[in-house]
């Protein structure tokens, strides 16, 4: 049984390439081979990594990962294996569509719709800017938890003083290879990691855990070099809290956007100043 991570088990640490080491059962059916002790439920980051990946094993060569929808139905265990099972919507002349159910103990405890694109000719035109923030070089670590071979810095944030950052810097500690789809999915496992919902001002109500999440690639970002990631509030409203989030590339260019509704549940919140 592998480590968890930060732990201290006199075993070395997985890497997010373990993460993403899938055994092949059959034909569109997967197998996550990490396995570990962890005293929470399983990582949303993880689950969602690896079913992007089960759905990219089965597309042509030459598509990448353009969308995926995701809905966290029932809690997993890290310390079993997750099978992934892939179903091929549609091959088109440039689309691939694909949805994913990952069962462990014979439920489903997450689902995905993706999306994988050929690419094509057209304008190039990033809109959204990134924030004007401190770079990572010089600044101090910021202990990113659940999150294997990965590092993180903080910068200034929006609303400082709050204990969780709503935007940070982040990379992998090991070399990635040189594949599009690999990237792709470390960057969704990065992407469920914190919320936007943290620095909400109200002292009675704080996020619970994700219903749904989306990612959308816009542009190649290698996850072995520093990117950016920037989170917003949306709304909060029938016992649901809604945010955004962007994450940009270290020389400033929006790569992905993503979006995450949780459950926003009465109760002190543990991220407030002071708290």
């Amino acid at each position: 049984m592998r480590s968890e991570p930060g732990g201290d088990t006199g075993e070395s640490e997985p890497s997010v390439l373990d993460v993403l080491d899938l055994e092949e059962i059959d034909r569109d059916l997967y197998r996550s081979r990490l396995v570990f002790a962890d005293p929470f439920p399983l990582y949303g980051g993880q689950v969602a990594a690896q079913a992007l990946l089960a759905a990219g094993l089965t597309v042509g060569p030459g598509r990448l990962p353009h969308s995926l929808h995701g809905y966290f139905l029932r809690s997993g265990d890290a310390a079993r294996p997750t099978i992934f099972r892939v179903e091929r919507d549609r091959d088109g002349g440039s689309f691939s569509a694909r949805r994913v159910v990952a069962v462990q103990g014979g439920e489903v405890i997450f689902s995905m719709a993706a999306s994988f694109h050929a690419g094509g000719e057209g304008p190039d035109i990033p809109v959204q800017q990134m924030p004007d923030t401190d770079g990572p070089e010089g600044l101090k670590s910021y202990g990113m938890p659940r999150l294997f071979t990965m590092e993180s810095r903080r910068p200034g944030q929006a609303d400082p003083g709050w204990r969780l950052p709503t935007r940070f810097w982040a990379r992998t500690t090991v070399p990635l290879p040189d594949d599009h789809l690999v990237h792709a999915c470390v960057l969704t496992y990065l992407s469920d990691i914190g919320t936007g919902l943290a620095n909400m001002p109200q002292d009675e109500a704080s996020p619970g855990p994700t219903l749904d999440h989306a990612v959308w690639f816009h542009r190649h970002a290698p996850l072995d070099d520093w990117v950016l990631m920037d989170m917003e509030p949306g709304t909060v409203s029938g016992g649901r809290g809604w945010y955004t989030g962007a994450i940009f590339t270290a020389g400033g260019t929006l790569a992905a956007s993503f979006t995450q509704e949780t459950l926003f549940r009465a109760g002190k919140n543990p991220f407030r100043p002071g708290s």
